[in-house]
């Protein structure tokens, strides 16, 4: 009868299956309970390996995804007579990156050093395991951020020739070579490594967790240049009065944003370099904190400063607390992340205005407030706010700054962040100056007024990104 009654209410499947699991977690479990303690070891090793694996693919492909922000966001905030143009620029500027850093970038930025300077091998990549393409992917997708930052601000009136021998000649020198001062880790090393001279002058080293320094000074800077050297967009300056000449749409310009938003969650969480990490989520929350700040500062300046709260002020304010914590994002508490993006936003509006009546320099996007003046900011910030190692929540993080910052009592570590911000100009502004200027000579920097007003995108390839529309 009770058999029946199991029959009938149809629970013997039910007891067939959790039979049939409690059989395959005894067979998965018997090997480790035979196992010597070495062969567990080597198995979690196994395990936590192919995590930071994943990990850093995942990571990668977040960044990569950036250059989608990236294309919305200038698109947006230029004409639409220069849409294509800036989308082949982005296009270009990735697929440039992958050839060109595979072939030279990684070998001069993490190649056995030559003095400290620059790596000499591995070019092309030679020599490579699992873990030397896994590093190489990540990184590489960092080398072709800080070449798309120049695209923006030198939009609309760049010869699409002359950006892409730039994209190449930073992905290739400007960058790794910087890079490999601060990340190599080698010897003698400019900035980092164990007989670097700023350990030996300051006592500490320089401190650049994700790039607020290499990646994004080093793009904001090399941008500074190009502007300069190529000059404003007709009708930007008139009797030396800055004018405005709106972007064609802001729908682009802050979707581009959140995809940028999101893209810093592989850009600073991935920085890591290890997919076990215990403080990875420290490193994401400081990360969020900050830019929801920066954002926040920028939109109260602008409404207070005009009475109008400014939509791509306040974007760009994102972006700015994003750029300012990429550096102390593993090095410090959670009201300092706020309070660095806050700054970091005004920071940016600042250099907004100052590149603009001052320097009388036309940035359309706004790059080189967002990139270099606040991945400087970024840079300081560690030396200010760096609770160090073996000061509080961060004792146990191997990528935490090597020592407290002027709010914890130390000096060292903000005489090491100042050396590096003034390199990261001298470098990143001098060589490529010199290095647009070369090209102003060879194919010239700047397309013809004719093509200009015209717009790229008929002048340089043949297309209308607008083409049931009238273009002005």
């Amino acid at each position: 009868m009770e058999v029946n009654k199991i029959i009938s209410n149809k629970k013997i499947p039910t007891l067939a299956i959790s039979a049939a699991l409690l059989l395959s977690l005894i067979l998965l479990v018997m090997p480790a309970m035979g196992a010597t303690p070495d062969e567990n070891a080597d198995a979690i090793a196994g395990v936590q390996e192919s995590l930071t694996f994943v990990w850093l693919l995942l990571c990668g492909g977040l960044v990569f995804f950036m250059h989608a922000g990236f294309s919305l966001v200038e698109a947006g905030l230029t004409r639409t007579k220069n849409t294509a143009n800036i989308l082949m620029k982005n296009m270009m500027t990735i697929c440039l990156g992958i050839l060109v850093y595979w072939a030279v970038g990684w070998a001069i930025m993490y190649g056995s050093s030559i003095a400290g300077l620059f790596g000499g091998d591995q070019f092309f990549l030679s020599g490579a395991d699992n873990a030397t393409w896994n590093g190489w992917f990540f990184q590489m997708v960092f080398a072709a951020t800080g070449a798309t930052i120049v695209s923006g601000a030198m939009a609309e009136r760049t010869n699409f020739k002359a950006y892409l021998l730039f994209t190449v000649i930073l992905v290739a020198i400007i960058y790794p070579v910087y890079g490999h001062w601060v990340w190599s880790g080698a010897d003698f090393a400019l900035l980092t490594g164990a007989e670097s001279f700023i350990v030996k002058i300051a006592g500490a080293a320089h401190h650049d967790f994700a790039g607020s320094g290499v990646v994004h000074s080093i793009g904001g800077y090399a941008a500074l240049a190009g502007v300069l050297v190529v000059g404003p967009r007709l009708g930007k300056f008139k009797d030396g009065i800055a004018q405005a000449i709106p972007g064609h749409n802001l729908t682009l310009a802050f979707l581009g944003t959140f995809v940028l938003t999101l893209g810093w969650l592989g850009f600073n969480g991935g920085s890591t370099l290890d997919g076990n990490d215990a403080f990875m989520n420290l490193v994401v929350v400081n990360t969020f904190l900050a830019a929801a700040a920066g954002s926040i500062t920028a939109m109260l300046i602008t409404w207070a400063k005009s009475g109008k709260p400014d939509p791509s002020l306040t974007a760009n304010g994102m972006l700015a607390g994003l750029v300012s914590i990429t550096a102390p994002a593993g090095s410090v508490e959670n009201w300092a992340a706020v309070v660095i993006g806050i700054i970091g936003g005004a920071i940016m509006i600042a250099g907004v205005f100052f590149n603009e009546n001052k320097l009388k320099v036309d940035d359309p996007v706004g790059a080189i407030a967002v990139h270099g003046y606040a991945g400087s900011w970024g840079l300081l910030s560690v030396g200010i706010f760096s609770v160090g190692i073996g000061n509080g929540i961060l004792a146990d993080a191997a990528y935490a700054a090597d020592a407290p910052g002027l709010l914890y009592g130390g000096v060292a570590q903000f005489i090491a962040q100042v050396a590096g911000v003034i390199l990261t100009f001298v470098w990143a502004f001098g060589v490529s100056f010199i290095v647009f200027k070369i090209l102003d000579v060879i194919v010239g920097l700047r397309v013809s007024e004719k093509d200009e007003v015209m717009g790229l995108d008929l002048a340089e390839h043949g297309v209308n990104a607008y083409p049931e529309y009238i273009i002005d």
